[in-house]
């Protein structure tokens, strides 16, 4: 993804993306050839190339690696037959209309990413999941439950490693919400981002 300046007027979305129905918030990118359906994006979050998200919500500073799928669609398991020929009609026959209510099912069923969160390389987040805020999630990670918030997952289906930081300290930057200040205060603090311990920049900043 070739680098490019943000701004919180419009998103920066590099060629080849296929966009229905999405929502950026400031400062924004998304890479190329990347597909979003019914999908929100929040301040300041990112994906590199050729992801696929549908029917999410996805909070600030989120660190999304290429390939990544989230809220990926699915199939009726309690039918007679999986192929969508029964709810894409309308490609078959001409007098057969789309299965409306099934997309609206599908739409529905949403996917919630937190802030802070990072999705690792071709890791795919199921719908219905919630992943929460400082969470990160592995590269290849097929992630099936809900993640708790700065919690580590791996594997397939994923499953906890270990925590990103002490539970004591991930109650206080949650309290602290500091993906809420606006574009100058982030500004004011990014040195005490680069450099302090966490419990140090806390202790400054609660």
């Amino acid at each position: 993804m070739a680098a490019a300046g943000l701004n919180a007027d419009e998103p920066v979305i590099h060629d080849g993306c296929r966009i229905q129905n999405a929502t950026f918030g400031r400062y924004v990118e998304i890479g190329e050839f990347t597909n979003l359906l019914n999908t929100e994006i929040g301040d300041y979050s990112y994906c590199t190339q050729r992801c696929d998200f549908a029917n999410a919500t996805i909070g600030k500073f989120a660190n999304i690696a290429s390939c990544v799928r989230i809220g990926a669609t699915d199939h009726p398991l309690d039918r007679a037959s999986l192929h969508h020929f029964m709810y894409r009609s309308a490609r078959y026959w001409d007098d057969a209309q789309d299965d409306a209510a099934w997309f609206e099912k599908r739409a529905l069923r949403r996917a919630v990413i937190g802030h802070d969160t990072w999705l690792g390389h071709n890791s795919q987040i199921k719908p219905e999941v919630t992943v929460g805020h400082g969470a990160v999630v592995a590269s290849g990670a097929v992630v099936t439950k809900d993640v708790a918030p700065y919690m580590i997952v791996a594997g397939v289906p994923a499953v906890p490693l270990r925590r990103r930081l002490p539970e004591t300290l991930s109650a206080r930057l949650i309290e602290l919400a500091w993906w809420d200040w606006d574009h100058d205060c982030l500004r004011t603090a990014l040195e005490d981002f680069r450099s302090l311990p966490v419990e140090v920049f806390l202790e400054k900043y609660e």
